[in-house]
């Protein structure tokens, strides 16, 4: 017999910070479903050669809905079962920082596709923070330069066509293969090499739990299946973790 706790390993899509106000991309009310356009904004090779896709996504950064958002029940449930002394790994599809802010501990949250609240520059490598960058735009600078050699800035965020970091992955990978249990939480599992983590875990003998409001391409080698609003399934799942009621 043994107290060991069960390793946690939960994989977020956007689908869990919809109860905080920041829509998803691809669900009906999604930002590309509404303006398909939008997702030329978010294409490395789009961005770096047209100066208007520049301007537009800088407007569209000072009007994104993460800046006044609070993390909502499921992030503060996640939180409340790190605090419980559960092991728990975050690893992140969003860019909002909404997991850090319920109280996740920020070395226990891998951040797959980067961070909103940090630029970088695309020809020197150097990093600012993303306020200053707005506030630059805010100063009538519609498409700000990098200040050390006047490159192109960018968000510190994955764009399609770019790689993710290679330590980034491998973490997450270590994580995947050492879970329990390994939890998909808000997302439509279709974005590679995230989406491949729940095989990768389910392969390393964890149990898969799929939280997702639609069908994902993962849900035929999941335990379970909770189609449940995740505002209420995670807590519930949280909940029942710590009274005992799940554990192996």
């Amino acid at each position: 017999m043994t107290d060991r706790k069960p390793m946690i390993a939960v994989l977020t899509g956007a689908g869990i910070s919809t109860d905080s106000g920041i829509p998803d991309f691809r669900g009906p009310n999604g930002v590309w479903t509404r303006d398909p356009a939008m997702e030329k904004l978010f294409t490395l090779q789009n961005y770096l050669a047209d100066p208007d896709v520049r301007r537009r996504s800088w407007l569209a950064r000072q009007d994104n809905a993460a800046w006044t958002a609070e993390p909502n029940a499921a992030h503060r449930a996640l939180a409340e079962l790190d605090a419980a002394g559960f092991p728990v790994r975050v690893i992140t599809q969003n860019i909002d920082g909404l997991h850090q802010r319920a109280g996740s501990p920020e070395r226990k949250v891998i951040e797959l596709h980067g961070t909103m609240f940090r630029v970088r520059c695309v020809d020197c490598g150097a990093v600012t923070t993303m306020r200053e960058a707005l506030d630059r735009v805010a100063a009538g600078e519609p498409d700000p330069a990098c200040t050390e050699c006047g490159g192109i800035l960018k968000s510190g965020t994955v764009m399609f066509g770019e790689n993710l970091d290679p330590d980034t992955i491998d973490t997450a990978l270590k994580v995947a293969l050492a879970c329990d249990r390994f939890w998909a939480i808000g997302t439509s599992l279709t974005v590679e090499p995230a989406a491949t983590l729940c095989a990768v875990a389910a392969q390393s003998g964890a149990r898969l739990t799929i939280v997702n409001a639609d069908p994902t391409p993962y849900d035929v080698i999941a335990d379970e299946i909770v189609r449940e609003p995740i505002g209420t399934a995670v807590p519930r799942m949280v909940r029942e973790l710590i009274s005992g009621a799940g554990s192996r």
